[in-house]
């Protein structure tokens, strides 16, 4: 067996062909892409970046060491064409402008010797969009209307068609109501995720929860507050086993799939649209006048939202809910229009107790 010649993109050599000039480029490109992963960004991000640098080189036409700036405006022009959200067009930007910031810092010399370009940022103060304004806030419903819905589908449970999954999709919107779990961190939940060893109610390992920045997954312990205890206790005793005798096994899924992996012969795990199409369907059957609006993301709103009026700070709810930066928390927060009356009213009962020692 021969060895395969390796060279890295310093070694001498001349770019004489089309094919040559397209093996430089792709270099170039798999260059910013090992950059990338080496500096821990995941592989999902690296993809989305490698997509965007292919259909602007597409566009382009011609290598990227000759584009400038007017040729990011045709892009530009061309995206808002087609209609692209504000946040997708804004990614595509930063995409672009950090792969230009790799040519000029790494590879400037090595595209002048090859090519006799000199490689320049085309991204500048011009053509960058500024920051789109975040979404409007999805307000979720009120206490007495998330009480009803789950009410009416626990109450239906026992006579389910299909028992099994609709125990399980109670239980997993369960934890997006009461923990503000995302759908996916709930989905990847294995049975040796809930820790009852741990702290005085036990704690959910959430190993999957979203990093920022495509950072990969950033990890949490999430404590079962608000008899989530109760609830995990009730379905690893009462419902997990039926799905299947891998109810012991401490790396089995915590939500499983009717369906059964053809290899192996147990669960698999249920996947996120699964979980998303029983929500729906129990939102239409208690609680219609939500339809089409309350989403498992929704639910994620309604904890924070409830947790803070309940009395729990802004940084608790920051720490259950697995965010880096406060301000984001705040934006999941949804208080009455008299929030404002009321804390005024109970800040000033709080004064006057003190001044009158009654207060503790």
């Amino acid at each position: 067996m021969s060895l395969a010649v390796v060279r890295t993109i310093r070694s001498p050599r001349q770019l004489s062909s089309d094919q040559d000039f397209e093996d430089f480029e792709q270099e170039l490109v798999d260059q910013f892409a090992l950059a990338m992963a080496a500096s821990g960004i995941s592989d999902g991000h690296v993809c989305r970046c490698r997509e965007v640098l292919f259909e602007f080189i597409r566009f382009v036409g011609r290598p990227v060491w000759t584009v400038e700036s007017a040729d990011v405006d045709r892009y530009l022009a061309w995206q808002r064409n087609k209609q692209r959200a504000p946040n997708t067009l804004f990614g595509k930007v930063i995409a672009l402008r950090r792969f230009f910031e790799f040519l000029v810092s790494r590879h400037q010399g090595d595209i002048h010797e090859l090519t006799g370009y000199v490689v320049s940022q085309p991204v500048d103060e011009f053509n960058t969009p500024n920051k789109p304004y975040p979404l409007a806030p999805r307000v979720p419903p009120s206490a007495d209307e998330v009480e009803t819905l789950f009410a009416g589908w626990r109450e239906a449970l026992p006579e389910a068609r299909k028992y099994l999954p609709a125990a399980r999709d109670y239980m997993a919107a369960s934890l997006w109501r009461r923990l503000g779990l995302r759908i996916g961190e709930s989905a990847a939940l294995d049975i040796r995720d809930w820790r009852p060893d741990l702290g005085e109610i036990g704690k959910l390992h959430v190993r999957f929860g979203k990093g920022s920045h495509g950072r990969g997954p950033k990890t949490r312990l999430v404590p079962a507050i608000d008899s989530v205890a109760d609830l995990l206790n009730w379905w690893l005793t009462d419902v997990r086993h039926q799905f299947g005798d891998d109810w012991d096994d401490p790396d089995a899924p915590l939500f499983p799939s009717e369906r059964r992996d053809i290899c192996s012969g147990r669960c698999r795990r249920v996947g996120a649209n699964a979980l998303r199409t029983g929500f729906a369907g129990a939102i239409v059957q208690w609680l219609p006048q939500q339809q089409g609006q309350l989403t498992p993301h929704g639910l994620r709103h309604f904890c924070a939202s409830s947790l803070y009026l309940r009395g729990l700070d802004l940084k608790a709810i920051q720490e259950l809910l697995g965010h880096s930066w406060l301000s984001t928390t705040t934006r999941y927060i949804h208080v009455h229009d008299n929030h404002i009356e009321q804390a005024w009213t109970q800040a000033n009962e709080r004064v006057a107790a003190r001044l009158s020692g009654t207060g503790s």
